[in-house]
């Protein structure tokens, strides 16, 4: 059956966002005498959106503070500082480009604003038919509500349909919607998490044989 859409994940696959999400962090820190947070740390925070990200925090930290006012300092500082100093991962543009007779849609726990607004920045937003963030439908992954939206829209079948991702969230939905799974070894998260995925490549160029052979 042959793939008539790829859905990418964003943070962690496509591009690499992690400074900005920690400088955002510790913005929303100041002043409350906590230590700051590492771009390491970080990486091993996020992926389950905002609102987990601060109840991570909180907890870590031991902060007696309500989440709402550091969310919004938070979400003050990330969107006027979204891709300050994020970069696209090596070889995906290529990739985007050699895909470009397929549909693509990007998939991501970070909201839908800042999702679209991030791509357009970075000169990636022409490659994609539209963004699904966190808070476009009433689930997140790693629920299949996203990806099952996805298929809806381009009324199409799960095995017509590919996720490519770097963490389980992202394996998970995939595994859970019925569609085949791409992890990428460059991202966020250890190679150990992701052996659910029916594939996985540790170049975002590695993906277009894959695809071209699920086509035939």
């Amino acid at each position: 059956m042959a793939i008539q859409v790829v859905i990418f994940d964003l943070d962690g696959t496509l591009v690499d966002s992690s400074i900005d999400i920690c400088h955002a962090i510790n913005y929303a820190l100041e002043g409350l005498n906590v230590p700051a947070v590492t771009v390491p740390k970080t990486i091993s925070l996020i992926g389950e959106g905002i609102t987990r990200l601060f109840e991570k925090v909180i907890e870590i930290h031991h902060i007696p503070s309500d989440k709402e006012p550091l969310i919004r300092r938070f979400l003050d500082h990330y969107s006027a500082h979204l891709a300050d100093n994020t970069t696209v991962y090596p070889g995906v543009m290529d990739t985007l480009e050699s895909l470009n007779g397929c549909p693509k849609v990007v998939i991501s726990n970070k909201r839908e604003d800042f999702s679209a607004r991030l791509l357009e920045l970075l000169g990636m937003r022409k490659y994609f038919d539209f963004v699904v963030g966190s808070d476009t439908t009433r689930e997140k992954k790693p629920s299949p509500v996203p990806i099952r939206y996805v298929l809806s829209k381009f009324g199409i079948r799960p095995e017509e349909a590919v996720i490519i991702g770097d963490s389980t969230f992202d394996i998970e939905a995939g595994k859970a919607a019925g569609i085949r799974t791409i992890a990428v070894t460059y991202g966020y998260r250890p190679i150990s998490l992701l052996q659910g995925a029916d594939f996985i490549v540790d170049s975002m160029p590695d993906v277009i044989p894959l695809i071209k052979k699920m086509s035939v």
